[in-house]
């Protein structure tokens, strides 16, 4: 079978035709093609479609979806691309999907004959397929489907991946905009879906009820916290809507934090009003009428607050002016001002994001205007800035004008009206009428420079300068009777209408303070009546009633004059304005209104209140669409206003809120917390460490021996090793609770010690004299010249016994190892004055554990020590930039003793100086959300050229993100470095089937599977030596297969223990690189370390 394709050219886009027969199918080059060049026909493409062939399959997939990339109509070939929904093919069928997904609403007919096949699909082992079928079914906008779409989305809500779900409670909104009667039953998966703890589904159905149900205020109840817990977690789409959802919800639930009652409360101190209240001798229930409310925030309005403060740091400019909306309208006063450096942050983004955050800007500070007051310079306005930018900086400019910087803004303003933008120099005129009301102190400067912008040759100028100053004159209008008769010189020369009205308004106005030249500009512009525009002639018909009641006999005749033009006017406002005046003034018949003609006419009228644009802005909601255009948008859901009484808070409560308990445990130290809180955590954390060692007890043969080491963990956690069976276990951990009641570690110690020896068959004389002998040889060595390097290092070996943690009532305590403190011996000081720190701890025994991870697997792996480990060791500090005190680090490939989920890094510290360094510790900590840090013990003194190494953990919560600390030295040195982790040190190898690699690996496709391809060298082909460079670069374990052409390793991640399987296949001229891993970023960077390490 022939046929003919379009090849894409490689220059200029031109192509050639060529024919292929059918042995050219067998082995397309889709690899050399780019997705999105060059069209095929429509035949090719439909017989590609109709191919048994995957690859033919796969290229015309790839062409149709690139073709709609760029626009192009492909629903032509829809019934070609719906058969291949059922082709095995898994990439095929993604693409299958996401071309049904397109066109599936307009080729409803066609789509509803594979219903069978998507409902079908939602039972694929594949999390993508199921996603995507249900993404198509929900894309089928047919009624009559609507009860098959509802069964679709209650199975997919409970679905065990939850991008599943994630699909579902995208497809909610869909069904309810098809079929609104199944509103309830929604509903009730929302509530389902709401209680979900995983941050990938927690954003699509925030959505999902704001869509649906957003008056349900009580499906949030229960959620709250744990939405405010997640929330840092969530996708930046996700936070956005989560973030508006608990805006509206905390406005319902908690009271206004800036009442008014509030802030005299705290102005006048209780204890004032009642020492007043006391010495005028007035009765206790006056005193308590008069005492004013203490305002105390709500924890959870407080737990709102603390956990949206660092999303104000996000990349996302939504993110952050979605916190920032939600602190302006929660937050107390004082609280608000750490939204005004986020949001000047987002003035360096692109035009749109500017404008956005501008318009936000500008209404704030219609309410608060010193927030942004320090950051005034930021609003200057640039040269190549465009005049909607130009107009918003000068609005937010006028808003924080005040005494202090008002002078920095009149010659920011003063270089403005020199613009060719007309409109920027008409709007600046307009702000600078704007500040001289405001600021009385500058309102006679901004007059004169107004006045100077009369002589201006554009007409637009002046005629707003005229508007303004015409306004400015109502303030003070007797003080500027010169400016006045200055700007009815105008009358001639000015032709804007609006500029022309205010100069006859004001010569009307005021015309007892200039009687000669009044009636004479009322001359002039009776003869251009006719020509007037409408505001102009109004202002000629009132000027002429003000003259004629003031001098009426100059002006009688010109008034009537004037009257008999407006009576025939075509507009008729003029023509009711001059027959109202007409009886008002020169009635025909005197009546009572006539007579008090000149006190209606020339009442004192208010002055103009020249105010920001933005003020009837605040009445919508800050960030959203309305409030963008000022008018009320389709979906505007308005801000609730805080209730008077704050509701009942135990709706919040949930019972055995295991979720939000496990969250706040896990943090060491809150992001932003109480000063009780902080102080009380640095107490506890800084706890300083025992120089008196517990001293270990020996035993042999078939007896038990004691091993407690007490440090810095709680004393309930202290490690007993039996190893007299079930009941000792039990017994020790019995005691081990009991004994947590203690404040004291010694104390705990002896008592421990005192009643398992009990318990325990009495030794011969012989063993006890033995190990007294032992222990009396010990203490004499120790008291020899080098007794402070001992002690310190006893203190060490105390402080670094770490102890395991319960992991449950059914699970053993497992043992731990403590052979790495056997490298923290002084290698300047002699070794017969080193405690054996390696002898009376215990070893290290493989533990057993479960892979955390997402996929269904009962299988136990046992962690195995590394292949290979590092040797090289990085610099982290310069002896020059330490002041003589330098550190170099090195990964061990072991877990911390004080955590499972902690790397073991071992630290290197070498006095290069010329005196000893005391008081070596590691100060403040600046980690990552999820991160956590061991601490070293102190190390009292490093004599000058000697080193030593010590051990610490940390916990990198599986992300490449570095550990961020100070290094301090007695008294007062500190110096920042930083732990830079390797995604080959953040895994640990663990022993595993083929049959379980592969079964696990199926499970681990789609978005988890990360690949590439290297070129190897002739010399690097070799199978052993590729497999030394990957264990050297990664901590795997290689899993034998009876596979010559693939190498297997298996390994789990420190922090959450997720499976990491990796696969090297070799190919002609290279090899292939696949990593299985659900932490997708784990599993890409591994992919291109390994693809470096075999590029070598």
């Amino acid at each position: 079978m022939a046929a003919s394709y379009q090849q894409p050219g490689v220059g200029g886009g031109d192509s050639t035709k060529s024919s292929f027969s059918s042995s050219d199918l067998e082995t397309p080059s889709i690899s050399s093609r780019p997705l999105f060049s060059g069209n095929k026909r429509g035949g090719d493409l439909r017989g590609m479609l109709d191919s048994n062939k995957d690859t033919l399959k796969l290229e015309a997939m790839k062409h149709l979806i690139g073709m709609i990339a760029k626009g192009a109509d492909c629903s032509d070939y829809f019934p070609a691309v719906v058969k291949n929904v059922v082709a095995k093919n898994t990439e095929v069928k993604k693409l299958v999907y996401v071309y049904l997904v397109r066109y599936a609403e307009e080729q409803q007919d066609t789509a509803l004959l594979s219903i069978s096949t998507f409902q079908k699909a939602l039972k694929d082992p594949n999390q993508l397929i199921r996603a995507s079928a249900l993404r198509v079914l929900s894309s089928i906008r047919v009624p009559i489907i609507a009860p098959i779409m509802m069964l679709s989305i209650k199975e997919s809500s409970t679905d065990l991946s939850p991008y599943v779900r994630k699909a579902a409670a995208h497809a909610i909104p869909k069904l309810y905009n098809l079929d609104p009667d199944q509103k309830d039953a929604l509903v009730e998966v929302i509530e389902k879906l709401l209680k979900d703890q995983t941050t990938l589904v927690a954003g699509s159905v925030v959505m999902a009820f704001e869509m649906v149900c957003p008056d349900r205020i009580d499906l949030v109840h229960k959620n709250y916290r744990k939405l405010c817990t997640l929330l840092v977690d969530v996708d930046e789409w996700g936070q956005i809507v989560i973030l508006n959802m608990l805006t509206r919800y905390a406005r319902t639930q908690f009271i206004n934090p800036n009442r008014e009652e509030f802030k005299e409360a705290a102005f006048y101190p209780e204890s004032a009003s009642e020492e007043s209240s006391s010495e005028e001798g007035e009765d206790e229930s006056k005193k308590a009428k008069k005492k004013k409310p203490v305002y105390t925030m709500d924890s959870d309005h407080r737990l709102l607050l603390k956990n949206t403060k660092p999303l104000l740091q996000s990349r996302n400019s939504a993110v952050v002016m979605a916190t920032a909306q939600l602190y302006h309208y929660l937050a107390p006063m004082e609280e608000t001002s750490i939204i005004a450096k986020p949001l000047i942050r987002l003035l360096r983004s692109h035009r749109e994001v500017q404008s956005t955050v501008l318009s936000t800007i500008a209404t704030i500070t219609t309410q608060r205007n010193s927030l942004f007051e320090p950051f005034m310079k930021n609003f200057f306005v640039h040269s190549n800035d465009p005049t909607h930018i130009r107009l918003l900086k000068l609005e937010i400019i006028s808003n924080i004008a005040g005494e202090s910087n008002i002078h920095s803004i009149l010659r920011e303003f003063r270089t403005y009206v020199s613009s060719s933008d007309k409109e920027f120099v008409t709007t600046t005129i307009q702000s600078i009428g704007r500040v001289a009301c405001t600021i009385p102190e500058v309102t006679e400067v901004c007059l004169h420079g107004l006045t100077a912008l009369l002589s201006n040759k554009d007409e637009m100028v002046v005629g707003e300068a005229v508007v303004v100053i015409k306004k400015l004159i109502q303030l003070q209008p007797k003080e500027h009777k010169d400016l006045i008769v200055h700007v009815a010189k105008l009358v001639d020369s000015v032709t804007v209408p609006m500029a022309r009205a205010s100069i006859l308004w004001l010569i009307g106005e005021y015309c007892h303070l200039i009687p000669k030249i009044a009636p004479d500009v009322l001359r002039k512009a009776a003869k251009t009546f006719t020509a007037e525009e409408d505001i102009v002639k109004l202002q000629i018909v009132n000027q002429a009633a003000k003259l004629c009641v003031t001098n009426r006999k100059q002006t009688k005749l010109l008034f009537e004059y004037i009257l008999n033009l407006a009576k025939y006017d075509q507009n008729y406002d003029i023509r009711d304005r001059a027959r109202f005046l007409h009886q008002l003034v020169v009635p025909d018949d005197e009546t009572a209104l006539s007579k008090h003609a000149k006190k209606i006419l020339l009442a004192n009228k208010p002055a103009s209140v020249l105010e920001s644009s933005y003020t009837a802005r605040g009445a919508w909601r800050i960030g959203s669409l309305s409030h963008i255009i000022n008018n009320e948008a389709a979906g505007y859901i308005p801000l609730p206003h805080f209730p008077e009484e704050p509701p009942d808070p135990t709706v919040r409560n949930v019972e055995d809120d295991m979720f939000y308990s496990k969250v706040q445990k896990k943090k060491r130290k809150s992001f932003y917390s109480e000063s009780d809180e902080s102080s009380s955590e640095e107490e506890s954390g800084s706890s300083s460490y025992s120089s008196e060692a517990s001293s270990s007890g020996k035993s042999s043969g078939t007896g038990t021996g004691l091993q407690c080491l007490v440090g810095t963990r709680p004393v309930k956690d202290v490690c007993v090793e039996s190893g007299s069976g079930e009941e000792t276990e039990e017994e020790s951990s019995e005691e081990t609770e009991e004994s947590s009641s203690s404040t004291d570690a010694g104390e705990v110690l002896a008592n421990l010690k005192q009643k398992f020896s009990k318990k325990q068959p009495k030794k011969s004389e012989t063993e006890s004299s033995s190990s007294e002998g032992e222990s009396s040889s010990e203490e004499s060595e120790s008291d020899g010249p080098d007794q402070p390097t001992s002690k310190l290092l006893s203190q060490k070996a105390a402080t670094a016994a770490a102890v395991t943690t319960k992991a449950g009532k059914s699970q053993e305590s497992t043992l731990l190892f403590f052979d790495d403190w056997e490298n923290t011996v002084p290698t300047n000081q002699p070794p017969s004055s080193s405690l054996p720190l390696g002898n009376n701890l215990l070893k290290q025994n493989p533990s057993e554990i479960h892979p955390t991870t997402n996929s269904s697997t009962s299988s136990v792996y046992k962690i195995v020590p590394p292949t290979f480990k590092p040797s090289n060791s990085t610099e982290l500090l310069n002896r020059i930039k330490g002041q003589g005190l330098a550190a170099e680090y090195k990964f061990t490939r072991r877990a911390h003793v004080y955590s499972p989920k902690m790397a073991a890094i071992e630290v290197t510290f070498m006095n290069k100086s010329d005196g000893t360094l005391s008081g070596i510790s590691i100060g403040s900590k600046r980690l990552q959300s999820g991160m956590a840090i061991k601490d070293i013990p102190q190390l009292t003194q490093l004599a000058s050229g000697g080193s030593i190494s010590v051990t610490m953990g940390i916990d990198f919560n599986d992300t490449l993100q570095p550990a961020k600390f100070d290094l301090c030295v007695f008294p007062d040195k500190k110096f920042p470095v930083q732990i830079q982790p390797m995604v080959g040190e953040l895994i640990q190898a663990i022993e595993m089937t083929y049959e379980e690699f592969t079964k696990q690996q199926g499970k681990l496709s789609g978005m988890n599977e990360n690949s590439d391809k290297v070129g190897c060298h002739s010399s690097a082909a070799d199978i052993e030596h590729i497999k030394n460079t990957v264990l050297q670069r990664a901590n795997l374990c290689f899993i034998d297969s009876s596979n010559t052409n693939s190498l297997h390793f298996a390994a789990i991640t420190l922090s959450s223990q997720a499976l990491v399987l990796a696969t090297i296949k070799l190919m002609d001229g290279g090899v292939k690189i696949t990593v299985n891993c659900e932490k997708i970023v784990i599993g890409s960077m591994l992919v291109k370390d390994i693809k470096e390490a075999l590029g070598k």
